[in-house]
């Protein structure tokens, strides 16, 4: 990871515009057809959430705006992303997990398990501060129609935020929620992710 010049990159007048702004965040909504993850979690016994983080490292791995990321005042440029997911942890709380993301599914499902297992036993959460972190929140239980995450000031970087999936006859829904700062992105790239990640879903191998 290195600061680079935000007058030198295509979020020049992004900077200006966004990063004093009282309330730089964007939500959008969407609601993914996840009867692909489904099938690929029954068959391969993997979990649904693997597949999810998976599929969303994939979308935003495609879009080169996920690489930069406004900290403090700065505009911080990264090698490589990764993507945050909330483990209940043996204490009966919760933790966070960055997971790195590997194009290899195999890859990324290993360190999933092996890293979520480590956090839920030693109740410490893992960060990876070298990496383009997507926050994950999986409300897995409940049956919710959206959530909007709220803005610290301090942590920049985009956020999911999801619950119960919805079976219907021919398909099962899930809605979701992409938070992200103006400064990072656009409304076309955020669009455009969520388009990935829907690819991303419908090409995975059950």
């Amino acid at each position: 990871m290195k600061e680079i010049n935000p007058q030198e990159t295509t979020r020049a007048y992004a900077f200006d515009m966004w990063m004093n702004a009282p309330m730089p965040m964007v939500t959008f909504f969407k609601t993914l057809n996840v009867s692909p993850i489904i099938k690929t979690s029954k068959r391969k016994g993997l979990k649904f959430n693997m597949l999810m983080c998976w599929c969303i490292g994939r979308a935003a791995s495609r879009i080169k705006e996920f690489y930069t990321l406004p900290v403090g005042n700065k505009l911080i440029q990264y090698d490589n992303i990764a993507v945050n997911t909330i483990v209940a942890n043996k204490e009966g709380e919760v933790s966070s997990c960055d997971i790195p993301f590997s194009n290899e599914l195999q890859q990324f499902n290993y360190d999933y398990m092996r890293l979520t297992t480590q956090v839920a036993q030693n109740c410490k959460n893992h960060d990876l501060t070298e990496s383009m972190v997507i926050g994950t929140s999986a409300l897995a239980q409940y049956d919710i129609d959206g959530a909007v995450g709220m803005y610290s000031g301090i942590f920049n970087n985009p956020f999911m935020i999801w619950g119960k999936y919805r079976r219907s006859f021919f398909k099962t829904s899930l809605t979701v929620s992409f938070q992200f700062h103006h400064t990072q992105m656009d409304g076309a790239h955020a669009a455009q992710f969520l388009d990935n990640l829907q690819n991303e879903i419908n090409n995975l191998k059950a």
